[in-house]
């Protein structure tokens, strides 16, 4: 327990397989991750809960999950999670290296795009993590026409990604709701190549370009840069 009189929780879920964790170094009380984001299988998740922490369990009725969690173990999801954790945190810098290439070659292409920009610090992030803005456009749309290219995005959090609302984060970090409106995250795993990244350039500028053809709010944009 921390001085305060409040324990440490820390959401995982990006950070496991990308950076290195100790929850005994890094004073972590209680950590939660999920074996999809590492290539293990989905539904299956994991809490630690450091000893002497009592939490109310989760579901009544059983000793299961040391009476945190009743009901009857996926033991082959369980399986599946430690393999996949195991093989995520056994070459962090290497993959890292390789995800960095990949996100930085995507970057660099990206902002070649006229007014666009990357969110967030261009060094201090996952490898793995690109999110950007372009002006005059709807992220939705953007999403629908490179999933007709074969590029999976997300114009948001995976928390969110059924929400048609731009990022708060992005709007905290005091984005206007139009240029939030029109962003795109993309994420890289170990299993993608440097020739994703050149299909993802090769793709994107046409689409950007048609959608603002269509963009009220983009005549708008360039009308008063001429003035």
């Amino acid at each position: 327990m921390q001085k305060c009189g409040g324990y440490f929780h820390t959401d995982a879920v990006q950070a496991v397989g990308n950076v290195e964790i100790n929850v005994k170094d890094q004073n972590i009380d209680m950590l939660s991750l999920s074996a999809h984001k590492f290539h293990g299988p989905k539904g299956v998740g994991a809490l630690y809960v450091r000893k002497g922490i009592y939490i109310e369990p989760l579901i009544a009725g059983g000793a299961q999950e040391r009476n945190k969690r009743a009901g009857t173990e996926n033991t082959a999801g369980i399986v599946g999670l430690a393999k996949a954790i195991e093989i995520a945190t056994s070459n962090i810098p290497e993959k890292q290296k390789k995800l960095k290439e990949i996100s930085d070659r995507v970057i660099d292409g990206a902002l070649k795009i006229e007014r666009s920009r990357l969110n967030g610090d261009r060094t201090h992030r996952l490898a793995g993590n690109v999110n950007l803005c372009f002006e005059g456009i709807e992220g939705e749309s953007l999403l629908l026409m490179l999933d007709l290219q074969g590029v999976c995005a997300s114009s948001g959090s995976a928390c969110t990604s059924g929400s048609l609302d731009p990022s708060h984060v992005l709007l905290s970090i005091g984005l206007p709701h139009e240029i939030a409106h029109g962003s795109l995250r993309l994420s890289f795993s170990d299993v993608n190549s440097v020739e994703d990244a050149d299909y993802i350039l090769e793709v994107l500028p046409p689409i950007i370009n048609r959608l603002r053809e269509m963009s009220p709010l983009w005549d708008r944009i360039k009308k008063g840069e001429q003035k």
